[in-house]
């Protein structure tokens, strides 16, 4: 199940949530060697979606070498990830259901693509301040 929801984190901050099997496998090296905090955070993501599998729920598709999460997939993503008080105020419906097309499950492309800014901005900060420490 851990891995399941570290897929849908690392596919997500992906350009086009698309990720070829040896960047998505690095990725998910470094990720299981990063401590406790990883584990302990997949596995309260994965308590709030307890039959979770990414690939017969249609979250995640295989292509080209690759795998790429869907428009569902974010949407799992971010119920998992959404605040007790978020969680409660949307339906009572089961994560896995939700449908992709609905406006309360899916954010707006500019709001994905400002989160995708700000994320891009955070990890570059952090390779210049490694960077900086390294020299």
């Amino acid at each position: 199940m851990n891995f399941q929801v570290t897929v849908l984190k690392i596919l997500v901050s992906y350009p086009d949530g698309f990720a070829v099997m040896a960047d998505l496998k690095r990725d998910m090296a470094i990720l299981a060697t990063s401590g406790r905090d990883w584990s302990e955070r997949t596995k309260r993501l994965a308590a709030r979606v307890p039959d979770l599998d990414i690939f017969s729920q249609g979250l995640v598709e295989r292509l080209n070498g690759g795998w790429r999460i869907t428009e569902k997939g974010r949407s799992v993503l971010e119920f998992m990830e959404a605040r007790p008080a978020e969680r409660m105020t949307e339906s009572a419906a089961p994560a896995a259901e939700l449908p992709a097309s609905s406006p309360a499950a899916t954010p707006t492309l500019a709001a994905r693509r400002s989160g995708r800014s700000q994320r891009l901005q955070r990890r570059r900060a952090a390779r210049e301040r490694a960077r900086a420490k390294a020299c």
